[in-house]
């Protein structure tokens, strides 16, 4: 189980923004500290705005096959909502409509970037270099442009790590969109009491460290935020099986800026549909972009 927590195994892109009418080019630029990350920049010609996107764990730019095998048992474990496709391309295409270039980008070890940190995850501390790479990169290629981040779950996590580390980075970054952040420590007890294991949390814990070198509530973003400046709109499944309201609430309350909003998703305990719902009920999330990104 701790090799499982500290390595991640990638995802293959199973779709592209082509599939969706969209003209795009594969772009390569490097993470804060060298590592290839690979992306597609989908432009949306007399446009003056950038959105930069990111993904959760285990996924890439594209998503995650969480209806085939082995990713299917991935999502499986927590709750069978979680063995849907996630194709993340139609939020681009939303993106796009709206009037957003996109820049969207594989993180270190998944999709088709490169190796890093020994293939070790840091629930967002190494991540948030890839967070640092993608804006250099996009100053460098969108010269002048508004930039705005749309950064889900681990990506989100490592937005918050990236303003806590290199607040002045951020300086020009009008607004952030974040996906279901949560805490190392939450998700983990979750994990362990379905499997009937809770009474080992500190074992794991353990185990997890002589991995990762880093215990649970060092990959909390609860301790990230307070350097958070940009307008924050955080959306999250309240009945989420993966983690608990009060964790997510905690993230919430302790963002520095007071220019901040928390959106509960209701109805369901599928943390995938959270991942779903910009493309579902997109109006919130473009409002908070139009709002900070005129």
């Amino acid at each position: 189980m701790a090799k499982g927590f500290g390595y991640s195994f990638r995802a293959p892109l199973l779709k592209t923004p082509a599939d969706y009418g969209l003209d795009f080019e594969d772009v390569t630029f490097a993470s804060e500290d060298g590592v290839p990350l690979e992306a597609w920049y989908i432009p949306c010609p007399g446009s003056a705005k950038l959105i930069i996107a990111n993904h959760p764990r285990w996924f890439n730019r594209y998503g995650c096959p969480t209806h085939i095998e082995p990713w299917r048992s991935l999502g499986a474990w927590a709750d069978p909502g979680n063995t849907i496709e996630v194709n993340y391309v139609p939020d681009y295409r939303i993106l796009h409509d709206a009037g957003y270039n996109v820049l969207t980008y594989d993180e270190r070890n998944f999709g088709q970037s490169g190796d890093a940190n020994g293939g070790v995850t840091s629930a967002g501390r190494f991540e948030a270099r890839d967070v640092i790479g993608s804006l250099l990169y996009a100053r460098k290629r969108a010269k002048n442009m508004t930039i705005g981040l749309f950064s889900r779950c681990n990506g989100a996590n490592a937005t918050f790590y990236a303003m806590h580390t290199q607040p002045e980075q951020f300086a020009d970054v009008r607004c952030l969109v974040a996906a279901q952040p949560l805490s190392v420590r939450s998700v983990v007890t979750r994990s362990l009491t379905l499997a009937g294991l809770i009474e080992r949390i500190d074992d794991f814990e353990q185990e997890c460290k002589l991995i990762t070198t880093v215990g649970f509530d060092d990959m909390s973003p609860i301790g990230w935020v307070d350097k958070v400046q940009t307008p924050t709109f955080i959306y999250q499944v309240r009945d989420d099986a993966m983690t608990t309201p009060d964790d997510v609430q905690a993230i919430f309350d302790g963002i520095a800026t007071a220019e901040k909003k928390l959106h509960w998703i209701e109805g369901t305990s599928a943390r995938w549909d959270g991942y779903l719902e910009f493309q579902r009920r997109p109006e919130p999330m473009l409002e908070w972009f139009a709002r900070y990104m005129t």
